[in-house]
């Protein structure tokens, strides 16, 4: 399971939402192993002075925060930053400097999902990776 948000200026976000949505869910399905209709992300765009940051990003920075079942290892963690970090350069063209992910891992019976608590789910996928 992740729920991803993406943080950024409205009238940026609003040009790169889908090349985003999908380098985000191309790489949680390849290092992650999410299956393909397991996309939840929210485009929180934010009005540029709302939006406090140091003069030297641009206004395409970007924060993206993504809650986690937690158990996957670090190596697969990493691999998971790496590779979205060069996805989004690549296909979405946001700089690195103007990127930020930030990782959240929980444990499954944190969360409520379906009218379950998370640790009661059967997942149609494995989380430890």
């Amino acid at each position: 399971m992740a729920q991803i948000k993406i943080y950024g200026e409205r009238a940026h976000l609003s040009r790169v939402r889908a090349p985003l949505s999908e380098a985000i869910h191309a790489t949680a399905m390849q290092v992650l192993g999410l299956p393909e209709d397991k996309r939840f992300h929210r485009f929180i765009g934010l009005e540029r002075d709302d939006f406090i940051h140091p003069p030297d990003r641009s206004s395409a920075y970007t924060i993206i925060e993504v809650s986690l079942f937690e158990g996957r290892g670090e190596d697969t963690k990493r691999a998971f930053l790496t590779s979205l970090m060069a996805r989004i350069g690549e296909e979405v063209g946001i700089r690195a400097i103007d990127l930020e992910i930030t990782l959240f891992e929980t444990p499954r019976r944190h969360w409520g999902l379906r009218g379950k608590v998370g640790d009661e789910l059967v997942l149609s996928y494995e989380v430890a990776r």
